[in-house]
């Protein structure tokens, strides 16, 4: 198997269309700024010294903060508490942000800096049933696009069966990996009154 080089797949693709670079702008545009104003989701990929991560981030409403035209507030709502991905923005800023809009093939994507706070005016604004995000990720737009629509046409993202059935349960997975020590049937009979005790 022959493994290519920058030039090989440069002789391959050739060079992109006027449309895909023209449609790159250095801060949020009109028509960017109400795509992420729908979005109550997208990925976060950031990169560190044990190398990189992407983490799914959602909300009941628009899944970031416009500051301005060139800066976006990302909360940090309850999660794991790993922290993989603030701690690789703690040592590299370097992100990518995916939205996905429900319904909507297109996918926005942003590229940039970030830095993380916990400022507390900043987290009292994201204020929900009276708990605040412990931080905040202040993102900094180098680059927002729109991505070719094709990938989430084929997956048929928006439409067709429940594709999660007969897919082992978190608890099952659990309970697998540490020979029923942690996990199962109760840990998946709880999660949901759990979950919407924290979820923000």
């Amino acid at each position: 198997m022959k493994w290519l080089a920058e030039a090989d797949l440069a002789e391959i693709y050739g060079q992109p269309k006027p449309a895909s670079l023209r449609k790159v702008a250095d801060r949020l545009t009109d028509d960017y700024a109400a795509f992420l104003r729908q979005s109550r989701f997208c990925a976060l990929a950031t990169v560190g010294p044990e190398g990189l991560d992407a983490s799914p981030r959602g909300d009941d409403g628009p899944v970031v903060r416009i500051m301005d035209d060139r800066h976006l507030a990302l909360p940090d709502w309850r999660g794991n508490d790993r922290i993989d991905s603030l701690a690789n923005i703690a040592r590299d800023p370097r992100v990518s942000l995916m939205f996905l809009i429900r319904g909507s093939d297109t996918v926005i994507r942003v590229n940039g800096q970030a830095r993380i706070t916990d400022d507390a005016d900043l987290r009292q604004a994201f204020e929900k049933q009276g708990k605040q995000p412990r931080t905040v990720i202040v993102v900094q737009i180098g680059e927002i696009y729109f991505q070719c629509a094709r990938a989430v046409m084929r997956a048929g993202l928006w439409s067709g069966a429940d594709d999660s059935a007969g897919l082992a349960t978190p608890g099952q997975i659990l309970s697998g990996m540490t020979k029923g020590e942690v996990g199962g049937a109760t840990y998946d009979a709880e999660w949901p009154a759990r979950a919407a005790l924290t979820m923000w």
